[in-house]
């Protein structure tokens, strides 16, 4: 598993952990660093800042392209995969776009239903359509 990959899955615990305590992502990675079990990696430190940022663009767009889903609904791994993803895609610029949808992928693949990458695909699929669309 790469570093990248690594600092995803890390970056996802904290996210998660943040959504079920019903606190702030960076809370949550402010936590987990005074508790001593805080990222090594920087870049679970700028996808945790990423998310956090820009939350509300992210799911405004994801409940836009996640047809018949509410955020409230999804799972929780794959709102938060979907979040990270989604951010990779928008702001991540050395990130390629395949990267971010296969490295999200590969998260609810392991860690999610049999039916969520199928789900992740799509949703990160029509994001990724929705950028790259002329204005």
């Amino acid at each position: 598993m790469s570093a990248r990959s690594k600092a995803r899955r890390r970056a996802l615990d904290v996210l998660f952990a943040s959504d079920l305590r019903g606190e702030s992502p960076v809370e949550a990675l402010e936590r987990s660093k005074a508790a001593g079990d805080g990222p090594t990696n920087p870049y679970t430190e700028t996808l945790v800042r990423g998310v956090s940022e820009h939350r509300d663009e992210l799911d405004d767009l994801l409940r836009r392209y996640a047809e018949g889903w509410t955020l409230e609904r999804m799972p929780a791994v794959d709102r938060n995969v979907l979040r990270l993803g989604a951010w990779e895609l928008l702001h991540a610029d050395d990130v390629p776009d395949t990267v971010a949808v296969t490295e999200a992928m590969a998260l609810v693949r392991e860690l999610s239903t049999d039916e969520s990458p199928v789900f992740v695909n799509g949703v990160l699929g029509a994001i990724q359509r929705h950028k790259t669309a002329p204005a």
